[in-house]
């Protein structure tokens, strides 16, 4: 009967790919061996808004890393294309976050910031140093030419971490399609609460430079923001602790600034 099971169980987590005629491993969409180490080497910090990773720690496991990476790397764009919705944006931003921690680690722990992976004439952003549904490529395709453009979802902005203070928190979990919109929502009420990136200050609304740089993304209507200012009134609670300033807020009469960005990086101990 064990045998049995186990044959049966084989069979669950194997594919034909119809090309080759190969076995295929099916892809853990519950993504348990980056959550393990997410839950391993991140934290909150006390305030419960912003998180530090342990780059050292993620040094250590860093074969455990590499067969995360090997695995999302080895998912063929066809196979891609037959998931869901919450499946794709779970897998990119996931892969996002996971390749960040192996660009950072390839230079850990001799810099302060990503932006020293970079160059004059290419960002860190911009390096192809990886391979994903079957090209070589680097960060910014994920978040610019796949999340921004073809998910039409402003809140990936809370999901994405670029290894840096001023960002929003890296999660201590992985995303999961099952728990996709919970962790979108968190995350953004996480951001938005935060006050070193967002608050109200006088007859100010003084926020994060990405709702500068990526303020189209607030402006396309999806969950009802066609202008930053809305999104602003619906994070009202999170912004402020005081009524008259969330009334302000959604009322839409304060006016706008941005905070400088910390590109520092986001370890443990700074």
């Amino acid at each position: 009967m064990n045998t049995r099971r186990h044959f049966i169980a084989l069979l669950a987590a194997t594919a034909i790919t119809p090309l080759t005629g190969h076995a295929q491993t099916a892809f853990d969409h519950s993504h348990a061996a980056w959550n393990a180490l997410l839950k391993k080497h991140v934290r909150w910090l006390p305030d419960g808004k912003q998180s530090r990773a342990n780059y050292k720690g993620f040094a250590a496991d860093r074969a455990a890393l590499k067969a995360v990476l090997d695995t999302m790397s080895a998912v063929p764009k066809a196979t891609f294309d037959g998931w869901s919705r919450p499946q794709q944006m779970a897998f990119l931003i996931n892969a996002y976050n996971a390749f960040t921690v192996e660009l950072i680690l390839t230079k850990y722990p001799d810099l302060k910031s990503i932006k020293e992976l970079g160059s004059f004439v290419q960002s860190a952003w911009k390096k192809k140093f990886f391979t994903l549904l079957g090209e070589q490529r680097h960060l910014d395709w994920i978040e610019h030419e796949q999340l921004r453009p073809r998910y039409n979802e402003p809140r990936i902005h809370a999901a994405v971490n670029c290894a840096s203070i001023g960002c929003p928190a890296l999660r201590d979990e992985a995303f999961t399609a099952a728990q996709l919109e919970a962790q979108l929502e968190d995350g953004m009420r996480r951001f938005m609460g935060d006050r070193t990136r967002n608050r109200v200050k006088g007859d100010k609304a003084e926020i994060s430079q990405i709702f500068r740089w990526f303020r189209e993304d607030f402006e396309k209507g999806h969950g009802g923001f066609n202008k930053v200012e809305d999104m602003l009134a619906k994070y009202a609670e999170q912004l402020s602790d005081q009524p008259a300033e969330q009334a302000a807020l959604k009322a839409k009469t304060l006016s706008v600034s941005h905070l400088d960005y910390d590109w520092s990086l986001n370890d443990t101990g700074r």
